[in-house]
């Protein structure tokens, strides 16, 4: 549903931090001060805990801005003025010494008059005391939070208030008091009060910061009730920095950006500006136009300041929080903080200013860091409206961006020079290119760069252009590659084009090149690996030939992957081991190594070596990273990384390879596989409208005319058990017999064994004659299921099993030896599965196996609350119950309550990692990382991190 006020129906990105209130409310008393800045959404966060917590009674009120100094005991006369509405002034007069409010009177009129005088010490106190005594009355009879906006305009009194009340916490009281963390310049009178009642054992501090890209797509979807396309998404992002209310401010309710801030968001962007000496603001403007980070030598050479001059007039507004300062180096708090001072400067001085800069770093590129002052130069003269010279130093900046792996800037610096190139007559020469030569570079950039769809269409516009079949084929089989990944229908006639068009005599690169990606697609579609074998000797052939190391070693991968079934996994390991060779020889670039890493940790996944899959893809993940591909070949990798955490159970470090991985905006069918993980995960634990949102991910991307057997099986499984977790069984059977008529599961027994235990699944849970008749039919295709290593035969146990089930039988020796095969796999969720369906199928009054059937009744429950599978919990204790098995507690609960990923966290903070570092180590945000680090404080109770560290080597931990 589309937002009508340009306001997202869903607050995005702030799961964690919702928790983290929820936990502090179940918790109380407590107090939490919750800082961030200016539109970083402190209310809505707030306001989305209120309403999900409704039986709580909550008393809010808000500091304002009247004077320098503030209304004195503003928010708590609001709180009173709210309570006086809920239950009268003779309400408020029970729960007060003497039945009378007099003592409340300094703070709201309907009281009456002050019953002792005002301005004094005393006076003070009893005011201070009857506001604890009425909180200490209202909690005796149910929890409160209060809420306490705006501190930051907090006068003297109020914080004094403040601090009193917090420090003396009556039971079952939740204090929130929000702040604006732009505000808090180096002088302001909360810094100390923050500092102290940091210190307090039940305080809390919650930095909100700006959301992630993911969160902003989340936003900008709630508001138009579509997904935003992602250069706008790429357009909102950068300019809104994450920034929710900004956010809202650039996307209008039709989709389009707005080019212009809204007048009242301006005002609040520049109001922290026009405070400033006009001096300040002067040299502001000219620092604006030097772009998100200027140095202090180039502002002071293009502004005719000394060092010293310089210092002095920018102080005000470091002082102020508009700068910051990043080593010897000013940034905007905020890019549209710089976009609004950049916007107050005259046509007139815009022009003036750019050519300044750029003039500046003609004479001494050692003003800006090494390698910035090609993409600096690009920028200023573009700004000032020069082509010739904004058209020269943009494709050198693209050609120093490429070498510095920065393929997004190079990409940007060629989109500009494409963009330029008619206004420069001599562009060729200027340049010594032709324009295709342009537009090919461009294609490789948005490869690299992981912007597929720009990358297609810049292959068009070369194809229009080429008169030359070899080029053209190299064009062709370019966007072949890119069409993969979006998972077009016509990827293969793309490629067969380019085959078409290079001569296999004389052998060539472009040949070699051209089958080896034409066999690459091929062997990964159901009924594609006979041409692709062919295809890939070719290949090898021809590259040996002609020399090129790195088709060779993609062949060679490709050969493997055909040859080697999911039983033969150490030989196709030993293959590519030969494949890795050639690279470490050198001569091969890094898409072959990172295709070597993805196919290594794909076939060991399928062995069953779950932790020797999950390094080799973290390794390939770093590799990719390392190159500049974290958003193509890094996210690819991710969910090489995702599976095996997901088969050991780690599925919370599963997410957050996900989460990370989505931040990156991948390509779709990239996109796709990850939200299977994210959907698997979600039907395990009951959240079935994540679950929905992550199946309709993948159908909107995936169809089964062009999508491969990785991809469809996944999907088809996630569909069949979202809709049986839905009670959806007639869903469920429809699913199912898609399977049979659109797909065919026996092809592989990688991904056809577990969809048909799935389905297998939904015909027992469903029953009657359409599920038995279809149960025949999957019957039938596991027969011809070519046989598989020892993943594959604990899936065929499984199977069985399950069919059995189907068909009325319950089978404890089958059900027993899939909990034997998948526990020897190290894989909980199934071996959980298996337990409970074996003690389903024992007799409760056969004494012989009636404690058997506790233990594994036991065990299966410890596996599904480790795990938080509460659907699979609730069917163990219903079972328990019915059998009247107690299943107890349990005897090696985590560590003060700690999850394992929180123990590794701990284990990194006791090293003295900053969550910069942590989230580098574990593939993982940074925002993510400090939520870890605030829970686990909360956990140990303990107010820092080096407490932590601490506590960790205290335990044992470490």
């Amino acid at each position: 549903m589309q937002s009508q006020q340009g306001v997202s129906a869903v607050l995005a990105g702030r799961g964690d931090e919702l928790a983290f209130l929820n936990r502090a409310l179940r918790e109380a008393p407590g107090a939490l001060l919750v800082g961030g800045e200016a539109g970083v959404g402190k209310s809505r966060l707030i306001k989305e805990f209120l309403d999900a917590n409704p039986e709580v009674r909550t008393l809010c009120g808000g500091c304002l801005q009247i004077s320098a100094e503030g209304l004195p005991f503003a928010p708590f006369s609001a709180m009173l003025r709210r309570l006086v509405r809920e239950i009268g002034v003779d309400g408020v007069a029970a729960l007060l010494p003497g039945g009378t409010p007099a003592g409340l009177a300094r703070l709201l009129p309907e009281f009456g008059r002050p019953d002792t005088e005002t301005g004094t010490a005393e006076a003070r106190i009893r005011l201070f005391d009857h506001v604890l005594l009425l909180f200490e009355r209202l909690t005796e009879r149910e929890p409160a939070v209060l809420v306490i906006e705006d501190v930051h305009w907090a006068e003297r009194s109020t914080r004094d208030l403040l601090s009193y009340l917090i420090r003396n916490l009556p039971a079952g009281l939740l204090v929130i008091a929000t702040y604006r963390s732009d505000e808090l310049h180096r002088d302001h009178p909360l810094r100390p009060l923050l500092a102290e009642l940091g210190r307090v054992d039940w305080v809390r501090r919650l930095d909100l910061d700006r959301l992630p890209r993911r969160a902003v797509a989340e936003q900008a979807r709630g508001i138009l009730g579509r997904d935003l396309d992602q250069p706008s998404l790429d357009a909102v992002y950068g300019r809104s920095e994450g920034n929710p209310l900004f956010v809202e401010a650039l996307l209008s309710c039709d989709g389009q950006i707005n080019g212009e801030l809204p007048e009242s968001l301006r005002d609040l962007i520049l109001g922290s500006v026009r405070k400033l000496p006009e001096e300040t603001q002067e040299v502001l403007r000219v620092a604006s136009a030097g772009g998100d980070r200027v140095e202090h030598a180039l502002l002071a050479a293009v502004t005719g300041l000394d060092d010293g001059a310089l210092s002095r007039v920018l102080r005000p507004a470091v002082a102020a929080n508009v700068l910051v300062v990043d080593g010897e180096a000013y940034g905007f708090r905020h890019a549209l903080m710089r976009e609004a001072v950049h916007g107050d400067l005259l046509p007139g001085e815009h022009t003036r200013t750019h050519t300044r800069f750029a003039e500046a770093l003609e004479g001494d590129p050692s003003l800006v860091p090494m390698g910035r002052a090609a993409a600096e130069l690009a920028h200023h003269w573009y700004s000032a409206h020069d082509a010739t010279w904004a058209l020269v130093s943009a494709w050198k900046a693209a050609q120093v961006a490429k070498e510095a792996t920065a393929y997004t800037e190079c990409l940007r610096m060629l989109d500009r020079v494409l963009e330029l190139w008619e206004k420069v007559p001599d562009a060729a020469e200027r340049l010594g290119v032709d324009h295709v030569t342009v537009l090919e570079r461009a294609i490789d950039a948005s490869d690299l760069a992981g912007e597929t769809e720009r990358g297609v269409a810049f292959a068009k516009a070369a194809l229009k252009e080429i008169d030359d079949p070899i080029r053209a084929a190299g064009v062709l089989e370019h966007r072949g590659r890119l069409k993969i990944r979006l998972g077009h229908p016509k990827t293969l006639d793309d490629l067969r084009e380019a085959a078409r068009l290079v001569p296999a005599d004389p052998p060539s690169v472009a040949r070699a090149r051209v089958l080896s990606t034409l066999a690459q697609q091929l062997y990964l579609l159901p009924t594609g690996a006979v041409e692709a074998r062919a295809l890939a000797v070719a290949a090898l052939e021809t590259a040996r030939t002609v020399g090129d190391a790195t088709v060779e070693a993609h062949a060679l991968t490709t050969i493997a992957g055909i040859d080697f079934s999911d039983s033969d996994g150490d030989r196709h390991l030993a293959e590519l081991a030969k494949a890795e060779a050639l690279y470490t020889r050198g001569g091969v670039d890094d898409s072959a190594m990172l295709r070597i890493a993805t196919n290594e940790s794909h076939v060991l996944e399928g062995m069953g070596e779950h932790e020797r899959a999950v390094e080799v893809a973290r390794r390939g993940v770093a590799l990719a990273g390392k190159h500049g591909l974290a958003r193509t070949s890094g996210a690819f990798l991710s969910i090489n990384l995702a599976e095996p955490l997901l088969s050991l159970g780690r599925w919370d470090e599963a997410l957050e390879v996900v989460e990370h991985a989505l931040e990156l905006s991948p390509p779709p069918l990239t996109r796709a596989s990850l939200h299977y993980i994210i959907g698997v995960i979600a039907v395990a634990r009951g959240d079935l409208d994540t679950a929905s949102r992550a199946a309709a991910t993948q159908d909107a991307v995936l169809a089964p005319t062009f999508s491969r057997t990785q991809e469809l099986f996944p999907s088809a499984r996630l569909r069949i058990d979202l809709r049986v977790a839905q009670g959806d069984l007639d869903g469920a059977l429809d699913a199912v017999e898609f399977v049979l008529v659109e797909l065919q599961p026996a092809v592989s027994a990688r991904y056809g064994l577990p969809l048909m235990c799935a389905a297998a699944r939904a015909c027992a849970e469903a029953g009657g004659e359409r599920a038995a008749g279809l149960l025949t039919r999957i019957r039938a295709s596991a027969e011809k299921t070519p046989d598989g290593g020892c993943v594959q035969r604990a899936y065929a146990l499984r199977f069985e099993a399950e069919a059995a089930r189907a068909e009325g039988v319950l089978d404890r020796a089958a059900w027993a030896a899939v909990a034997t095969a998948f526990e020897t796999l190290k894989e909980p969720y199934p071996l959980a599965y298996a337990l409970l369906r074996t003690a389903e199928a024992s007799d409760p009054h056969d004494g012989g196996t009636r404690e058997d059937t506790a233990a594994r009744l036991r065990k299966a429950a410890e596996i599904a609350e480790d795990l938080g599978a509460r659907p699979l919990r609730e069917r163990i204790e219903a079972h328990a119950r019915r059998s009247r098995i107690a299943l107890g507690g349990r005897t090696d609960g985590p560590v003060l309550g700690l999850t394992p990923r929180e123990l590794e966290v701990l284990r990194l903070v006791a090293e003295g990692c900053g969550n910069r570092e942590i989230a580098g180590r574990l593939f993982i945000s940074a925002k993510t990382a400090s939520v870890h680090v605030s829970n686990i404080l909360a956990k140990l109770q303990v107010a820092s991190r080096g407490e932590a560290a601490a506590a960790a080597h205290r335990l044992g931990i470490v």
